[in-house]
């Protein structure tokens, strides 16, 4: 039987060390600042936004939040990004995904001060990161979050083979960038292909399709890690993610669950981030 890998569990840990950092740096009068830009009505967005904002307090971290109607134009939304671009007081700036369809997304994320580009979308940053750049620069959270995962749980990388299933911006590009630059031998596939005819010889499983059933456990090689980023509802109503958990736990070596695997992960690394850019910030101003 797998190895479960607690997301709870290891972002309490990350979400202790980050607040011990917020406290030191308000010692040394730098107060960690993150502004999210909220445009428009979607229910899950607001949820999100909501759950970053609690977590961003209850680390002591100031948090900003600045909703926008539905009809925001384009032009309205620089505004404020300009605003908060220019803000030695802001260090984090997030935009909250998916904005109104009168909005040019990639172009706004462009936009974003590269140094206080919290979510490590901006073009500078993914080039940093393609690029293996040994200076400071934000990674996107989710990525990130699961690479503090192979790390708390000693999964070695640089030799192994490793296969991502999905080619999102936000998790399966940088995933693989990660993975390169750690040594993996990667290989990053669409939900359209056999995946097992990759997976089966995979020392390390990151799917992030969105699919149910993406990953079964005869696509999965005895021993091998699996992170499972997708989040499904299933025919009872319930949580899952795109592996079929029960039956892969029992071949895998080690696997996340869902809920309760990268889900926490990511707003700690969201949270862990924004003190990091304080610290970048401050050390470029003195």
């Amino acid at each position: 039987m797998a190895t479960i890998i607690d997301g709870r569990k290891l972002a309490k840990k990350i979400n202790d060390e980050t607040a011990k950092q917020v406290t030191k740096l308000k010692s040394e009068n730098v107060f960690p600042c993150l502004a999210v830009i909220l445009v428009g009505d979607d229910q899950a967005s607001h949820r999100y936004v909501r759950s970053k904002h609690r977590k961003a307090e209850q680390l002591g971290i100031k948090s900003i939040v600045k909703e926008m109607p539905e009809n925001t134009t384009q032009e309205d939304l620089m505004q404020v990004l300009n605003e908060y671009n220019n803000d030695d007081d802001i260090h984090a700036i997030l935009i909250q995904s998916p904005l109104p369809k009168q909005i040019d997304e990639k172009f706004i994320m462009k936009q974003i001060n590269p140094k206080k580009d919290v979510d490590g979308f901006q073009t500078i940053n993914a080039g940093n990161l393609f690029l293996n750049e040994s200076t400071n620069y934000p990674v996107a959270c989710t990525p990130n979050g699961v690479m503090q995962m192979f790390k708390e749980y000693n999964v070695a990388l640089e030799g192994k083979k490793a296969v991502v299933i999905g080619r999102s911006t936000i998790v399966g590009r940088p995933m693989a960038a990660l993975l390169i630059n750690a040594g993996a031998e990667v290989t990053v596939l669409n939900h359209f292909a056999e995946v097992s005819q990759y997976t089966k010889d995979a020392d390390i499983i990151v799917s992030a399709t969105g699919k149910l059933h993406t990953l079964r456990a005869a696509d999965v090689k005895a021993g091998a890690t699996v992170i499972d980023v997708g989040q499904n509802v299933d025919e009872n109503g319930k949580l899952v993610g795109d592996v079929d958990f029960d039956e892969v736990a029992k071949v895998a070596g080690n696997i996340t669950p869902v809920p309760g695997g990268v889900g926490p992960m990511t707003i700690c690394m969201l949270m862990k981030q924004t003190v990091q850019l304080a610290k970048w910030s401050d050390k470029r101003n003195g």
